[in-house]
């Protein structure tokens, strides 16, 4: 069930006016939460058609808010349609699909726009003294920045990488789980064998055989072993690929001799911890290979030529394509380096203009983790990114590699642009 939401419920959000003319485009503004979805619709001149009305977020409240907007196009006879919604992560995604198939709305030329919420909030500010906040007002700021312009509809391109854009997207955050239980077990290493991560007796600490080592050994343990027992233990766990496991097996007592000892009691906790995010690892890596295998397959129903860039990966262009989406959504490859939050900030008063820089990092997060890694492959399998890079990392003395690896992704977003585009394959051209 709609209900009408009262005047005074949203500050200076008015009735509409008795006998106003005839409106030939309208805005409107949904506010969306999990339960409901409020709605305020302006003419051309910022003046509300019609009440404030709150729908459920459902089926039902998705074909009634259609029956409402459509009993308005009759009523002003209204010939364009543009609903803005704010982009409320999960909310937003059933009704701007609904809004996109309804048939009611195809005879208004409708056009759906998804606002990022810092850009509503931004906007709100424009309107002078601080309001509470309210659907109802969201609502209105939300119709008055659609009215405002300068916004790109959605369009059918970026609802067909939706689905790549919920594996990329998880793929990011299983990243950062397996990153916060190394964190996590780095610590507990700490306290089992202090030395063990300082003195690397292996070349990776998370490795088969080095995770095979710390889940069954304490340091006691290994400096009692014979050394060819241990030897034999590392290149089975190793699967006999290890260049020298008797020169491992020696690195490892000799840091078994200088760790710590724990206290027994606390050491049988630590182990239990340890095991048990060790394990936590193991899991999360396995699902992250099973995740890759998918994302590849959905990202060969997709037409693209960002795999013809040598050193740039399926995963790396899924990710980068997933949050693009359509590529005309961008005026020019400094629009989609914004959007992706590569680019810097300046600092200048008077005669001073600082020379260091800071990222803004305020767009697509997702976005920019892809770009960014993409970049990093980049510096290694490509002749002209490697080439770049060492350009850049030499150009400083502080912060030199992390410097020269963002460039080298802001170098890359020109290349996704024209490559996107065009359509065209990578031909190892010298974009600058």
């Amino acid at each position: 069930m709609l209900r009408d939401v009262p005047a005074g419920h949203a500050p200076n959000l008015g009735q509409p006016k008795e006998g106003y003319p005839l409106a030939r485009v309208v805005f409107a503004g949904i506010d969306v939460s999990a339960l409901k979805c409020d709605l305020v619709c302006l003419d051309e001149q910022g003046q509300q058609l019609a009440p404030v009305k709150s729908f459920p977020n459902s089926l039902e409240g998705a074909s009634a808010m259609v029956e409402v907007l459509d009993g308005l196009a009759h009523k002003f006879n209204i010939q364009q349609l543009h609903i803005g919604l704010e982009a409320t992560s999960i909310y937003s995604v059933h009704l701007r699909q609904f809004l996109l198939d309804s048939p009611k709305l195809k005879p208004y030329s409708t056009k759906v726009y998804e606002i990022n919420p810092v850009m509503v909030a931004s906007f709100k500010k424009a309107f002078g003294t601080k309001r509470p906040k309210t659907d109802a007002l969201d609502a209105y700021v939300i119709a008055e920045r659609v009215r405002f312009g300068h916004l790109t509809p959605c369009s059918r391109e970026t609802i067909v990488t939706e689905p790549l854009r919920q594996l990329t997207r998880l793929r990011l955050h299983l990243v950062e789980m397996v990153t916060a239980e190394q964190n996590r077990a780095l610590n507990l290493l700490f306290l089992k064998f202090s030395n063990y991560h300082q003195d690397k007796p292996f070349s990776q600490t998370f490795g088969k055989a080095s995770l095979a080592v710390l889940q069954e050994f304490t340091p006691d343990e290994l400096i009692e072993m014979p050394l060819e027992e241990l030897a034999e233990f590392i290149q089975s766990h190793g699967n006999n690929k290890l260049a020298s496991p008797e020169n491992m097996a020696k690195a490892l007592k000799q840091a078994a001799r200088r760790a710590y000892r724990l206290n027994p009691k606390m050491l049988a906790a630590c182990e239990v911890a340890l095991s048990l995010t060790l394990q936590n690892i193991d899991h999360l890596k396995r699902q992250l290979k099973q995740l890759d295998k998918v994302i590849c397959r959905e990202l060969e129903a997709i037409p693209q030529t960002l795999t013809s860039v040598k050193g740039l990966g399926p995963i790396s262009a899924a990710g980068i394509i997933a949050e693009i989406g359509d590529i005309k959504r961008f005026k020019d490859q400094a629009a989609l380096a914004q959007y992706a939050g590569l680019t810097w900030t300046r600092y200048q008063s008077g005669d001073f203009d600082a020379e260091e820089r800071r990222l803004t990092k305020s767009g697509n997060r997702y976005l920019r983790y892809y770009l960014v890694q993409a970049a990093n492959s980049l510096r290694v399998h490509n002749e002209e990114y490697k080439a770049y890079y060492q350009s850049k990392y030499h150009e400083v003395t502080k912060h030199q590699h992390k410097r020269a690896l963002v460039l080298t992704a802001r170098k890359l977003v020109r290349l996704v642009f024209a490559l996107l585009s065009k359509g065209q394959i990578y031909k190892g051209t010298v974009m600058k």
